[in-house]
């Protein structure tokens, strides 16, 4: 990063001996399978990815980031932590703000197509979670738990990966504000000590915020 911070990154793998055939197959393919796949794929990644966190001793995460609609059942992760710390068997409403205070979500992708949703029998079957549905305006859209839509109703930041894709995602999710940045560029790398220098003395914090630029 910018102030020299390095991130750790850690890998999910159910190919494990302990694991089921099939449930061992859960991280073969990126983007593959049927709904049920890709509903299984989506509980490891954000269910698991939060218990592995804590299971590492990442006890006090301030945030959590959201990049896609893929990671959101973390959130619902989020909401039962809330409710056990609040000595009840259950989430509330009261708890849909704390959760919102710890995460931002990142949307990729400007047609309907690229957000997944799956039918709320498939979701009760393979969750085991019909609370999801009782609040259904949080989670659901048109009767599908959505994964988009239970990450922008539980981040208090959302933003797009371009400024007009950020235009875009404001039409396609009217009553949200979606802010944007620029995806996947990080100007420094790419700027020569030369047009550094002229930057630095021009348009000081450039580092950090590439829009300046």
């Amino acid at each position: 990063g910018a102030g020299g911070f390095k991130i750790p990154v850690y890998f999910l793998d159910t190919d494990l001996p302990e694991n089921s055939a099939w449930d061992r197959t859960i991280t073969h393919f990126l983007y593959g399978g049927d709904s049920h796949y890709r509903l299984c794929q989506e509980i490891v990644l954000g269910i698991g990815g939060v218990r592995i966190l804590q299971a590492l001793g990442y006890e006090h995460i301030g945030r959590f980031h959201m990049n896609e609609g893929h990671a959101s059942l973390l959130t619902l992760e989020l909401l039962d932590e809330e409710a056990k710390k609040a000595g009840r068997g259950a989430f509330i409403h009261e708890d849909i703000e704390a959760v919102k205070a710890r995460c931002v979500f990142t949307t990729h992708t400007p047609v309907p197509a690229g957000h997944d949703q799956f039918p709320m029998d498939l979701v009760i079957r393979v969750l085991g979670r019909r609370d999801v549905y009782d609040m259904k305006e949080v989670f659901c859209c048109e009767g599908l738990l959505n994964m988009t839509f239970m990450a922008l109703n539980l981040s208090h930041y959302v933003n797009g990966v371009a400024k007009r894709h950020g235009e875009v995602s404001g039409l396609m999710f009217a009553g949200y504000v979606i802010d944007a940045i620029t995806n996947g560029v990080h100007a420094a790398t790419w700027t020569s000590k030369p047009f550094m220098e002229l930057y630095d003395h021009y348009i000081p914090g450039w580092r950090k915020d590439n829009f300046s630029l």
